[in-house]
């Protein structure tokens, strides 16, 4: 069984009949919705044409929300249906990143994921779908795509049909019958100007001159609902503290590996910075959610299949490594262990902070990469781009720390080693993800405004600009000198870093996606 929609856009008039019933089947809030009317206008009058769409989840087949929900809130029905579980949702949004056709949205008044679930309350009681019951046109089918005899399946089998995104290969169960290509595409036909009867959203209209519309017809879209970002300045910085806290210890234990005593910003700061730059993290993802009284749901009721609630694995594993290592340099300090005792802990210790380090800093590209609605974060060159970014962050904290003394030692040499050549590192790999080729038109739009559009000043000037002064800034102190100029690269690398994470979250969020 599989069930699905049928959309016969060719009889649809686009009344809204299909959004005002499950509004009010679902006492959805005002100005959300889980059906809506999309309007797209071509040519101009009276030789104008207006074409609808009708927007909704499509109760994938291999559905990206359900994989990478982290607490099962989003899940499949053995009948197909994708449905939800609003008292498992954190609100953490990352359903909102993975869906490809922008269906799901965080409820105003319950501060959960909501979206169409094919009335699944109705279907068990044996009824159609609101929306299906409602249309004057019969433009709305639901039903088995399993079985044969149904209506639905003898209507696909016998007509041309088309969907949404086929390329994310999501295999989306909602079916559309002599659909406008333009209606379909969100990038095809942006907006102009204003909506028919309202103003689009602020979102809408920020990005409209980013997407290039039909040349010869000129398609515009005139009515759509709003979609704005899901996340934030909290995940931004997440991205960056997570760098560091990583970093701090990966740096570390590659020096006591290539044979450096811990001694200098390695002995205490390096644990300090990786324990407190991990604590901000976790502080940040929690104040991130919607509802953050259910953060530990993500442990308690944890789908292991999400990379959210994996890297929160990975985060909690390195935060034990970096402090016991932080209680044991502590300790030392404080002449409860012994010189040697504390150097063999921390011996033994590096072979543990190594790897989890390394996962702390690098599960976000996994976690993106289930954010199937993004196509520029789908990137093969993020993985080892973040373990570079940890390193950079990592090293230039405690360079700053290190050199500001203005005392020239084997640590300070080796980390501004390290620092120049991780960020030469990562404005290579920053060159190579957004100066060439990219997979999908989704993924080169988000680049280009990267590169060209709106945040072509942050990027060159703060991620490419910063980045490049702060290497120089500090390469002359790998020979022991300028060390106070060197400590000022290092804070400037972290200015860098943050600029990058702010163009790439928010550009990967910018295409529209319905």
């Amino acid at each position: 069984m599989r069930y699905g929609f049928a959309i016969d856009q060719r009889t649809c008039i686009g009344c809204h009949a299909c959004t005002v019933a499950c509004k009010t089947e679902h006492e959805v809030p005002l100005g959300q919705f889980r059906t809506w009317v999309k309007y797209v206008d071509k040519g101009e009058w009276p030789s104008s044409t207006r074409s609808f769409g009708v927007m909704r989840c499509n109760h994938c087949t291999d559905a990206p929300c359900v994989a990478i929900c982290p607490t099962k809130a989003l899940f499949k029905r053995p009948d197909g249906i994708v449905d939800f579980d609003s008292d498992r949702c954190i609100g953490c949004k990352s359903c909102m990143q993975a869906c490809p056709y922008d269906a799901i949205y965080i409820d105003e008044e319950t501060h959960t994921a909501a979206k169409c679930n094919f009335c699944a309350h109705r279907v068990d009681d044996g009824l159609q779908p609101a929306c299906v019951v409602v249309c004057p046109t019969r433009s709305i089918w639901a039903g088995d795509l399993d079985d044969q005899a149904s209506g639905i399946a003898q209507l696909l089998a016998t007509n041309p049909v088309a969907v949404r995104a086929p390329e994310q290969g999501t295999r989306p169960n909602v079916f559309y019958l002599g659909a406008d290509p333009a209606v379909l595409d969100p990038m095809a036909a942006p907006v102009s100007g204003s909506y028919i009867w309202a103003e689009p959203d602020a979102q809408r209209k920020l990005v409209a001159d980013d997407l290039v519309p039909e040349s010869v017809s000129g398609a515009r879209t005139t009515l759509n609902t709003a979609h704005p970002r899901p996340w934030g300045w909290r995940v931004t910085t997440y991205l960056w503290t997570k760098g560091v806290g990583a970093g701090a210890l990966l740096v570390t234990a590659g020096a006591l590996f290539a044979g450096q005593e811990p001694e200098g910003v390695l002995r205490v700061a390096a644990p300090a910075v990786g324990v407190a730059a991990t604590a901000l993290t976790g502080g940040l993802l929690v104040a991130d959610l919607k509802r953050p009284d259910r953060f530990w749901y993500i442990f308690a009721k944890a789908n292991p299949r999400s990379w959210l609630f994996l890297g929160s694995a990975c985060l909690a594993g390195y935060s034990a490594v970096a402090g016991t290592w932080l209680a044991v340099a502590l300790g030392e300090s404080a002449g409860v262990l012994s010189s040697s005792t504390s150097k063999r802990i921390v011996s033994s210790l590096r072979w543990a902070a190594a790897p989890t380090a390394a996962a702390a800093a690098g599960y976000t590209a996994f976690l993106f990469g289930q954010a199937e609605g993004r196509d520029l974060w789908q990137s093969r060159l993020l993985l080892p781009h973040l373990l570079v970014q940890a390193a950079q962050g990592g090293s230039g904290v405690l360079l700053a720390l290190s050199a500001a003394s203005g005392r020239s030692s084997p640590v300070t040499r080796m980390l501004a080693g390290t620092f120049v050549a991780s960020s030469v590192g990562s404005l290579a790999l920053i060159a190579a993800e957004h100066g060439g080729e990219h997979e999908s038109a989704q993924a080169a739009i988000a680049a280009r405004t990267i590169t060209k559009g709106r945040y072509r000043k942050l990027f060159w000037t703060g991620a490419v600009g910063l980045g490049a002064a702060a290497a120089a800034l500090a390469a002359p102190a790998v020979r022991g000198r300028r060390l106070r100029q060197a400590a000022l690269g290092g804070l400037l690398g972290q200015a860098a870093l943050l600029a990058y994470e702010s163009v790439f979250v928010r550009a990967g969020q910018d295409v529209p996606l319905s």
